[in-house]
């Protein structure tokens, strides 16, 4: 038997299975759902009607709104109720009707979501997606199977990204638009297919970084989008004059890494 909220509050009209696991401060709103195999962090709170299933972790301090529904099978047809999992962090807030599925065997069973992250009304994360810490989901975001998004990304409202994808550390993808291409870190993009404009530069203020730091990401934008050179001949000169920049070292390798290819300047 899974052990039972204490010093927490539970609406006598929620149904929490006998199997659910509930640490101490755990809050539950009138017809919230906990099914077997959730595991709910100290002081998680579920407001009214909110659902969690499946074998799902929620990390403490979690917040999830009412009517979203996390932990569902995946929508995946080839999906046969293998045993895979979903795993929250710490301090997530999951606002109204988001849905959030758990891995599949095929995808290597577990899809992970990372601490202090903001998922607004209407967001999906579908299965085997993987997302890092303080990112923004933004309303009625749509992430298909197997997309990892890193550190601090925002997506704004709307926007669709393809399965297989990656969006890179502190970018920022514009409202409304249709990502079929991996997202370089730190860049500002936008469209359908969305394309790279700028880089993100008040993002990258917001985290506290200085002139030099932000100087050398746009140095090594500039050679990778701006100008004539190839993508090769890019990355070179990158490795060249931008030896010692960890940020541009860091979009240097997630460029390289793409096996879809990577938006590109407009």
């Amino acid at each position: 038997m899974g052990r039972r909220s204490v010093s927490g509050s539970i609406h006598p009209t929620a149904v929490v299975d006998s199997r659910a696991d509930l640490a101490d401060g755990v809050e539950l709103g009138a017809y919230a759902t906990v099914g077997p195999g959730v595991r709910l962090g100290e002081g998680v709170v579920l407001r009214a009607h909110a659902h969690v299933t499946g074998n799902t972790e929620v990390g403490a301090e979690s917040v999830v709104f009412p009517f979203a529904s996390i932990g569902e099978r995946p929508q995946d047809q080839k999906y046969r109720g293998e045993d895979t999992r979903l795993i929250l962090g710490e301090r997530n807030q999951l606002r109204e009707y988001v849905t959030v599925n758990p891995g599949t065997a095929s995808g290597g069973g577990v899809t992970a979501i990372g601490d202090d992250n903001l998922l607004m009304a209407g967001a999906h994360v579908a299965h085997d997606c993987r997302i890092g810490n303080r990112v923004i989901l933004s309303n009625q975001v749509m992430l298909a199977g197997h997309v990892q998004i890193e550190d601090y990304a925002v997506i704004e409202a709307s926007t669709g990204i393809q399965q297989f994808l990656r969006i890179g550390e502190s970018a920022f993808v514009g409202a409304i638009s249709g990502v079929i291409q991996d997202v370089s870190p730190f860049c500002f993009v936008h469209g359908y297919p969305a394309r790279v404009l700028k880089i993100n530069r008040i993002g990258l203020e917001r985290r506290g970084w200085g002139a030099e730091r932000i100087a050398d990401v746009e140095r090594a934008f500039r050679l990778v989008f701006r100008s004539k050179l190839s993508p090769d001949e890019a990355f070179a000169r990158i490795r060249t004059e931008l030896p010692d920049s960890k940020d541009a070292q860091r979009m240097l390798t997630f460029l390289e890494a793409s096996e879809r290819g990577f938006a590109r300047a407009r």
